[in-house]
């Protein structure tokens, strides 16, 4: 299993980030895939997951604000960041829960200024 992000950057508040999870390594169809996140001396954080059938889901922080999706095609999970925060500063993981078992990716940070 190979997870790998991209995307992430700095932006000032109320602004916009597409975040990308490369998926290799696993039938990619067939799994809900997550994003979670941990700020800066904090724990980890989930933010949003989407199933193999496509329905979404997200953390009430986020709720509106970010949206999840999935091109099975290209073995991609998406996470558009529409007006960030401040306290959206964190590094973002994708994530996949297989067998029993977390895979993650290696992150990627994403900074927003006020």
């Amino acid at each position: 299993v190979q997870l790998v992000e991209s995307g992430g950057g700095l932006v000032q508040a109320g602004g916009s980030l597409r975040l990308s999870c490369a998926a290799s390594g696993f039938t990619f169809s067939s799994y809900a895939m997550s994003w979670v996140r941990q700020a800066p001396g904090k724990g980890l954080e989930w933010v949003s997951a989407i199933n193999s059938g496509g329905s979404t889901s997200y953390a009430d922080s986020v709720k509106g604000r970010f949206t999840i999706s999935r091109d099975n095609a290209k073995n991609t999970v998406n996470l558009q960041m529409n007006s960030l925060k401040p306290e959206d500063t964190a590094v973002y993981y994708c994530k996949l829960f297989r067998g029993g078992e977390n895979y993650w990716g290696q992150g990627t940070q994403v900074t927003v200024s006020s």
